[in-house]
């Protein structure tokens, strides 16, 4: 009888925890940060996680929490945590597109180069100028590359984010490094249909990466959400 009641105190901590988790769970799914910051006051961990590897902060410029992510930045979360998609808090207010988010990140200190997809990929990936701007003036590696090889400048001159693409030239971004396909930004360009961009970076010095024009569909890799929820 005794050992029963031993091993069931011992479950107790374990339980109370998973309730609370859950708890912590659902307030986060109704964007309540009154409630998360609640639980965190009541001793939830504040680097929690959940199912996809995502932080509180994470979640919290995901889902557009910004009273939820000024109190985990004061609590001093970890700002360089990453999901299983090897996003960081940085990463995605990047790609979504939130610059205040991004201040605010940064000036925290935030790391605004690692391997994978860099912060600076993401922002000029969506053709976010402001932040592709900001990012460099705060030390961001212009030429920095992604798994695939591909840099800011290839990334603004595919999906056809012209002034992306002149804000990079006018930093000195390098026109003629190549992906692991051999392809420059000017093949980047030319696949996308951006004729404008593609004189331009010719204009400026840039050529091809291949012999000769090869057409193939660019594959979901080369998008830094291809596996991350919407």
């Amino acid at each position: 009888m005794k050992k029963t009641a031993f091993l069931f105190a011992m479950l107790i901590p374990a339980l109370v925890f998973a309730g609370a988790y859950e708890e912590m769970e659902q307030a986060v799914i109704r964007r309540d940060a009154s409630s998360v910051i609640e639980l965190l006051g009541r001793g939830m961990d504040i680097n929690t996680v959940d199912r996809a590897g995502d932080t509180l902060l994470i979640q919290a410029v995901r889902l557009d929490m910004p009273e939820l992510m000024d109190y985990l930045i004061q609590r001093r979360a970890r700002l360089n945590n990453r999901n299983r998609n090897g996003e960081t808090a940085l990463s995605i207010a990047a790609f979504v597109g939130k610059f205040p988010y991004v201040q605010k990140i940064v000036e925290a200190g935030a790391e605004l180069n690692f391997y994978g997809w860099p912060p600076l990929s993401y922002a000029a990936f969506n053709g976010h100028i402001e932040i592709v701007d900001y990012l460099l003036k705060r030390g961001a590696e212009i030429d920095a590359k992604t798994q695939n090889g591909s840099t800011a400048l290839f990334l603004a001159a595919r999906n056809g984010h012209v002034d992306v693409v002149k804000l990079l030239l006018n930093k000195e971004a390098d026109l003629l490094i190549a992906n692991e396909n051999d392809e420059t930004p000017v093949d980047a360009a030319a696949k996308g249909g951006h004729s404008e961009i593609e004189a331009l970076l010719r204009d400026a010095g840039g050529r091809s990466g291949q012999s000769s024009p090869v057409h193939v569909d660019f594959e979901t890799k080369d998008d830094p959400q291809s596996d991350a929820k919407p």
